[in-house]
């Protein structure tokens, strides 16, 4: 199937690593041109250069940008929109990973729960605010929010707030910037292998006397399918709801978890 994606104009944000980077490969294999953004300058050159490694012919541009700094963001997409002519597709994966257990209530601060919310809520609020006047002048444009699976589960008061947060968001913009043709769609992905799990499998592991392989395994046992999530399969999803062909879809939350076990979500 042809997505259509060639030669979109894309901006992932959180495109140094992670999903972000995994999007951004994806997009980049459609032929869309790919503006990763991140806060550290480092990391995000030696993305962009590996994607472009990759594929010598793609048009990829690194900008550092804060998203909890609203004149950033701005300045970010005012140069993207500058040097393409515009933006068509929007990623925002821009979020602090959990790297632990939840803390318990009574140890759970205010300043914890702003900065969930201030970097991955505000943040996509942000993004999505600047290039939606670049996408309603167009008639077209495609915003996909990385969510999370805690907006249908419990275990983390956080995790689940900025969740739940962000699905009400993406149902917000799609129905404000439906009319101008702009498409709105949420991802929850569930446990996902990334370059930051085996650190973390790591810490668990110490922290509960348990070996990496029972870590491992009681992750992936909260699954349908009882493994994590590989990285490429959420992006795979991710650049189909970044494309034309998604178009119908939009104001909605598509899991990308292995399924989900216990839930009944309708």
């Amino acid at each position: 199937m042809d997505l259509q994606l060639s030669g979109a104009r894309a901006i992932v944000t959180g495109g140094s690593r992670g999903i972000g980077l995994a999007v951004a490969r994806g997009l980049v294999a459609e032929g869309a041109r790919v503006t990763l953004v991140a806060r550290d300058e480092q990391r995000l050159d030696t993305a962009a250069d590996a994607l472009r490694l990759a594929t010598p012919d793609a048009d990829v541009r690194a900008v550092p940008a804060d998203t909890t700094d609203d004149a950033s963001v701005r300045a970010m997409v005012d140069g993207v929109a500058a040097a393409w002519g515009g933006v068509d597709v929007l990623v925002n994966a821009a979020a602090e990973p959990a790297t632990g257990a939840a803390p318990a209530l009574a140890d759970l601060t205010d300043a914890e729960v702003a900065a969930d919310f201030d970097t991955k809520v505000l943040g996509y609020l942000r993004c999505a605010r600047a290039v939606a006047p670049h996408m309603t002048t167009q008639g077209a444009g495609r915003i996909v929010n990385i969510s999370g699976l805690n907006a249908r589960r419990t275990g983390s008061v956080s995790g689940t707030i900025r969740n739940v947060a962000v699905a009400a968001l993406t149902a917000n913009l799609a129905d404000e910037l439906g009319a101008g043709g702009v498409g709105v769609c949420a991802v929850h992905p569930g446990p996902v292998e990334t370059e930051r799990t085996p650190a973390l499998v790591a810490a668990r592991a110490a922290a509960t006397g348990l070996t990496e392989e029972e870590v491992r395994g009681r992750l992936g046992a909260t699954t349908s399918l009882r493994r994590l999530v590989a990285v490429e399969e959420v992006a795979d999803v991710v650049v189909f709801l970044c494309s034309p062909r998604a178009a119908a879809v939009t104001g909605d939350a598509v899991s990308v978890a292995a399924g989900n076990r216990g839930s009944v979500h309708y």
